[in-house]
């Protein structure tokens, strides 16, 4: 995993039980554009780099909270942002894998913290962040170190 990487997610380890980055047995990455189109993209991306780290029965559980977390980027940071052009970063999904856990991270320009909902059944949307903490074992995000604005937003699941 490339140096850049690991510095971008810094912060990220500080909400993990105690972890190695360096020992990383696989990551991923992907630039997500700005249209909800993604939200397809980063599905069958995830599917692939399960499939190719003998994970496939994750995918249901981990494709949820890819497509929550890759939403909510796109609803509340990228395509929100006042005048929405070219010059908006777009957001980006991150998968990496342990030998006991996987993290799906989620960058996006906003500073804004994520915020949790009512888990209102009957809305038609506002459920994201509750799903995550359902189908994940924990969930966090952290600014992104440095001069950088944005966040990273993670889920950890652990691995049979």
């Amino acid at each position: 995993m490339g140096t850049k990487v690991l510095t971008m997610l810094e912060p990220l380890w500080q909400g993990f039980p105690p972890v190695d980055p360096l020992a990383v047995s696989g990551s991923a990455s992907r630039t997500l554009p700005p249209r909800y189109e993604s939200v397809r993209s980063a599905r069958a991306f995830t599917r692939e780099t399960l499939r190719g780290w003998d994970l496939d029965e994750l995918f249901d559980s981990v494709a949820l909270v890819v497509s929550e977390l890759v939403t909510n980027a796109l609803r509340h940071a990228v395509l929100a942002a006042p005048e929405h052009h070219d010059a908006t970063p777009p957001a980006r999904l991150h998968l990496m894998r342990w030998s006991t856990r996987l993290v799906c991270a989620v960058r996006d320009p906003s500073d804004d913290s994520p915020v949790a909902g009512e888990a209102d059944f009957a809305a038609e949307s506002g459920r994201g962040l509750y799903l995550v903490d359902s189908f994940s074992d924990s969930w966090g995000w952290h600014p992104l170190a440095g001069a950088s604005h944005g966040k990273i937003v993670w889920a950890l699941f652990r691995l049979p």
